[in-house]
């Protein structure tokens, strides 16, 4: 039964079913387990979220960028049912199944580059990312890895090292692992002299620092995401990319692109390197890809990848079964139902709407964003100075009349938008005239 495709308030939000559960939740999980909106969800699907109160929700969240399929995909559904009355788990290491090597061989196939790769899955996108880091300091044998200013790749502690932003990523939780540099991301709003000056000097001072301070012959990664994701979907200024490709290129260094937030779809291609040509040698995939289950890829050239000993790469769950069934389910779903397209009109539709809104409030500083993973930066009026507070009152105001948005931002002072691609229009236009309105009376 399908969900109504329709925003419905009926109780204060949160409403008392979904408060009796939120005190349970604080009395059974650390309060360091935040919540963004303690509504409690019962159904999903489409653009909507249901909670416990029976109210109806415009989601523009899909689970941090995860359902872009949609909550409850028809080809998602129908394989993992299927496969659960069959088996849930062998491990993959122990007896294989064809389900992990097919999602394998549609990754190769699928990510940049027409060159001969390999891939193989894990849990989670910080596992994706660290084994990218593992697999070149193996290749390479050197012990270097380059992470960028406002950058985010994970809650471990390599990937809790390699992310840029201390709280609450970080704060306390040191020390850090060893041998991880930092180095200028290319920030248009934010650049000094200007965005026009923006990818040309961004990537000559990334260089320069790699050169000087660490030895391009030291480095066995450089690690980006190629829209920054939690650091506030910072879009590098055209022709960054490129350049930080090529020096890797020419040094031996190998570029991993971790499109675990701008994979699948997201950005108007089925990968965010697509925009610009950009070819990288690692790519890490996660969040898209399972349409909610947990799984993640790594994917790079074979020459690469096949220089790590036998045994020295896996996981116990690493391409669960249901996993890897619910993800040939989204891959599927991304092409018969053409979601690149309509993520890109996702973004024709999103992207005048709040251009507009920037000529009217000048509490935002930027628009920002590629197909269905756009953002707004909201300053102080008459300055780039951050506003977080506007950011958090919009938010309550938004999550009050029944629409769902996500922060972001190094200063907290970001509103970032990632409706699922199966969103109906209807919703996309309400939820953005009810930003409208939360903005006007900030």
């Amino acid at each position: 039964m399908s969900i109504p495709q329709e925003r419905r308030v009926v109780t204060a939000i949160p409403g008392p079913k979904s408060q009796e559960l939120l005190a349970r939740k604080q009395a059974a999980v650390p309060p360091g387990i935040g919540t963004t909106l303690p509504v409690f969800v019962t159904r999903a699907g489409g653009g909507v979220i249901q909670d416990a109160d029976g109210n109806s929700l415009i989601d523009f969240g899909s689970g941090i960028a995860v359902t872009n399929v949609g909550n409850a995909a028809p080809k998602v559904v129908e394989r993992v049912q299927r496969q659960v009355a069959d088996f849930t788990h062998t491990c993959f290491m122990v007896t294989p199944y064809e389900s992990y090597v097919r999602v394998c061989e549609k990754l190769n196939e699928l990510t940049p580059g027409d060159h001969e790769k390999r891939t193989f899955l894990v849990n989670s996108g910080a596992e994706a990312v660290e084994n990218a880091v593992k697999i070149a300091r193996h290749a390479t044998g050197r012990p270097a890895v380059v992470v960028f200013d406002h950058g985010y790749h994970g809650r471990t502690l390599l990937t809790m090292t390699l992310t840029a932003k201390n709280m609450p990523y970080k704060h306390r939780f040191g020390p850090f692992a060893p041998e991880v540099h930092r180095v200028p991301l290319a920030y248009p709003f934010r650049w000094p002299t200007g965005p026009e000056n923006c990818a040309e000097e961004a990537a000559a001072q990334a260089i320069d620092l790699i050169n000087k301070q660490i030895g391009a012959d030291n480095v066995a990664a450089v690690v980006i995401e190629p829209i920054a994701g939690e650091g506030g979907f910072i879009v590098p200024a055209k022709g960054f990319l490129p350049r930080i490709a090529e020096f890797c290129a020419e040094n031996g260094i190998v570029f991993v692109a971790d499109e675990v937030q701008t994979g699948f779809a997201r950005t108007g291609h089925l990968f965010a390197c697509e925009d610009e040509g950009v070819v990288p040698d690692i790519i890490t995939t996660a969040k898209g890809i399972a349409g909610g289950l947990p799984l993640a890829a790594v994917t790079g050239r074979a020459d690469i990848m096949d220089k790590v000993h036998v045994g020295g790469l896996g996981g116990t769950y690493g391409g669960n079964p249901l996993a890897c069934e619910a993800a040939l389910g989204v891959l599927e779903t991304i092409e018969e139902d053409d979601l690149v397209a309509r993520s890109r009109r996702i973004g024709e539709i999103m992207l005048p709407r709040l251009k507009a809104l920037q000529e009217r409030f000048d509490v935002i500083g930027d628009v920002r964003g590629r197909g269905a993973m756009i953002a707004i930066e909201l300053v102080e009026p008459g300055t780039k100075e951050p506003n977080p507070t506007a950011v958090q009152e919009i938010v309550k105001r938004c999550h009050a009349e029944g629409l769902l948005v996500l922060t972001a931002g190094t200063y907290g002072n970001v509103l970032r938008f990632l409706p699922p691609l199966v969103i109906p229009e209807h919703l996309l236009e309400e939820g953005l005239g009810i930003l409208e309105k939360a903005i006007a009376e900030v």
